[in-house]
């Protein structure tokens, strides 16, 4: 006889537990266990449990390599799922054998699952390993599938499940517009995600709080007449009331100072869209900016020629909003522009609008607004550039290239990459919860009553098209990140503290994917020969880039270096890079002037005609504010059951290399945490968006 003690560690989430009974089937190099129930007297496999087991086998099974975890009807007790974290095994000769599982199980079913030790396929030479890859691919490939939701943005997940409901009288030639929110408009329609996949949803801890929040808020709201009001702001400062009870060192700032140009500058630098700005070396002839006009902002004893060649001249161009169409809302025609802003920055090292032209095409009836124009005006003109910037975030740099592309990074992984595959092991932290909050969002925002439609000037259709023109500019390239800043030029402009801590954690992160990538793949043979990561690359190809050879990404990997790179952007985008775009959401934007979603009035055609009563005229009236500020709020809450950035607590890898890496990790981000809060004590407006210890792992709000 061979005795094996078995342990069996539930979740800690709630309800993770089950009273299913539980047998288990060991599978080693020299034979098989018969099935054996796992069962003490009193409660097995309780929530947070770690049960330890006794089983005897006829023979030494020799190297555990495969186990099987059968879940059956209890003979009184009704069917509830269980979550198990992992099974470890002792043999007889003292070897521990770990099993990671992290993953439900809803119904009567078996699930077999391999030894923890990361391998390829070229790794596998057991008929039986092979065997099991293959079936685990096959089988996660039949249940998730690819679906079109808008034609020309990333493909998501299948749900086959899910069918949203429909106004009575939708229009049969827009079907991927079906999704209807009935009643009260910022309800979240859930049975957008009820049928998720148990192992893609948020736990319950996550799900009541996420819920919990909303609700409440949107009562209140409701309560106090702010949804049903379309009225304009009387006041500026009555705007302050909407959050009375949620302040902070910087939303109390941005109420403060938002109107001055200093400011205005400062948040392309370390706002929540950092990624637009780039240098001008020379005007565009859509922009026919003169010396004459800037010249008084400049400083003496230079001019604008020569501030364009000291490198000192940056412009922010909206142009890809241009021409996109515009909704009613609340009984209203709205308005739209696709501005242009030239920025200096100045010998105190101040970046300052100079010039703002609210139109890409240059005439009579669309002025060059300078600082020196009436206060009315240039403040207006200002607030339509933060209009724009409200589309270029949300549309562009949140939505689409954090949310989007990440869940199709996941769904790819989890397609193609099976879980004994090592960067299954590496990636799969971080795509938790993704697809259950894109899930959520979609339901939320691209739905027919949703925030767009409610909410924004473009509406369902114009916010979906910003995204679908960002998509077919978008490049692998700018989205490498120390390549991005060079090729804006802006690799040496001063106190941009989101460029500093943006490469001091892609330093960090590219160092760990180095050592885990080289352990795992010791030559460029190894990564051109695995089928698996050159299927996964594929697929990101073809159903995130929709095949688009112009994006410059890759549809093969050959080069250990190439597979670094690759791998640390995926990373960075589920992690870093949604960060510095989500977290500082409702600190920039619950002072609504300074990020705007809609505007009643056109733009300015002539100067010296705009007044503190059209300019109040102009901003979003308070139904519309409210209904954008509290979704922003709900979704740049401090989610709960959060894992920061090098946070692993699910043991996937257990050989010593890896780990050592991952520890090697949490100090590095440990160190740059400090100098980020060092830094921090020194300025007005602390940045502090991508302190590693606020960035999640993945995007999972």
């Amino acid at each position: 006889m061979a005795t094996y003690k078995v342990k069996v560690a539930t979740g800690t989430d709630l309800l993770s537990g089950t009273t299913d009974c539980i047998s288990l089937t060991i599978v080693g190099t020299q034979g098989e266990s018969d099935k054996q129930r796992l069962n003490h007297f009193g409660r097995d496999f309780a929530t947070g449990a770690v049960d330890e087991y006794t089983v005897q086998c006829q023979q030494d099974l020799g190297e555990l390599i495969i186990i099987r975890l059968h879940k059956e009807r209890h003979s009184i007790l009704p069917k509830n799922p269980w979550y198990c974290n992992y099974v470890q095994i002792c043999a007889p000769n003292g070897r521990v054998y770990h099993f990671p599982a992290y993953q439900w199980m809803d119904g009567y079913e078996t699930l077999a699952l391999r030894e923890a030790t990361a391998k390829k396929m070229a790794d596998d030479s057991l008929p039986i390993l092979l065997e099991h890859r293959q079936e685990e691919i096959r089988a996660k490939q039949d249940f998730y599938h690819w679906r079109v939701f808008v034609p020309g943005l990333p493909n998501y997940i299948h749900i086959p499940s899910y069918r949203p409901p429909v106004r009575r009288h939708r229009n049969p030639n827009r079907p991927e517009w079906n999704g209807y929110i009935p009643g009260f408009p910022i309800l979240i329609n859930i049975k957008a995600t009820k049928f998720l996949n148990s192992n893609l949803r948020f736990s319950f801890v996550k799900t009541a709080s996420f819920f919990f929040r909303l609700g409440p808020m949107s009562l209140a709201f409701k309560v106090r007449g702010l949804v049903d009001c379309k009225r304009s702001w009387k006041r500026l400062k009555d705007i302050k009331k909407i959050f009375p009870g949620t302040k902070s060192v910087i939303s109390e700032y941005v109420a403060e100072h938002w109107a001055e140009d200093s400011f205005f500058g400062y948040q392309y630098l370390n706002g929540i869209n950092p990624g637009l700005i780039r240098r001008c070396t020379r005007l565009p002839d859509k922009f026919p900016v003169t010396d004459c006009m800037v010249a008084p902002f400049l400083g003496e004893g230079t001019c604008l020629q020569a501030e364009l060649e000291k490198g000192n001249i940056y412009l922010a161009d909206y142009r890809i909003l241009e021409g996109i169409p515009t909704i009613e809302l609340n009984g209203r025609k709205q308005h739209h522009c696709a501005p242009l802003c030239l920025l200096h920055l100045n010998p105190e090292g101040n970046v300052m609008p100079i010039a703002i032209q609210l139109s890409q095409t240059p005439g009579p009836d669309c002025p060059i607004f300078l600082p020196s124009d009436s206060e009315w005006d240039w403040l207006l003109a200002k607030t339509w550039v933060r209009y724009a910037e409200f589309y270029s975030h949300e549309g562009i740099s949140h939505l689409l290239e954090a949310h989007l592309i990440g869940e199709a990074f996941c769904l790819a992984m989890l397609r193609h990459l099976p879980m004994c595959h090592p960067l299954y092991k590496l990636l799969i932290p971080h795509t938790r919860y993704t697809v259950q909050i894109n899930s959520i969002g979609r339901a939320l925002l691209l739905n027919e009553g949703g925030l767009s439609a409610r909410g924004m000037s473009l509406g369902l259709e114009g916010f979906a098209q910003v995204m679908v023109r960002a998509l077919s500019e978008l490049t692998y390239d700018s989205l490498y990140i120390p390549n991005d800043f060079v090729e804006r030029g802006v690799q040496d402009l001063p106190g941009y503290y989101y460029r500093d801590d943006c490469l001091a954690v892609w330093d960090a992160l590219e160092r760990y994917v180095t050592e885990i990538i080289t352990y795992y793949y010791p030559n460029d043979a190894a990564v051109e020969g695995d089928p698996e990561l050159q299927s996964w690359v594929q697929e990101i190809f073809k159903e995130c880039l929709l095949g688009r050879e112009s994006s410059g990404f890759p549809t093969c990997l050959r080069t250990v270096p190439e597979l670094i790179r690759y791998v640390t952007i995926v990373i960075y985008t589920c992690s870093a890079r949604h960060a510095a775009v989500n977290t500082g959401q409702l600190e920039y934007t619950s002072w609504m002037p300074n990020f705007p979603s809609s505007m009643r009035n056109p733009p300015m055609q002539a100067k010296g005609l705009t007044t503190l009563e059209t300019f109040m005229d102009t901003l979003p009236d308070v139904k519309t504010t409210c209904i954008v500020l509290l979704v922003l709020w709900t979704l740049s809450r401090e989610p709960d059951d959060k894992r920061p950035l090098g946070h692993f607590p699910d043991i996937h890898f257990v050989e010593e290399a890896p780990r050592r890496s991952m520890e090697a990790f949490r100090q590095r981000l440990a160190q740059i945490s400090h100098n980020i809060r060092q830094r921090n004590k020194c300025l007005p407006v602390p940045y502090y968006y991508l302190d590693p210890v606020l960035i999640e792992n993945s995007i999972s709000i």
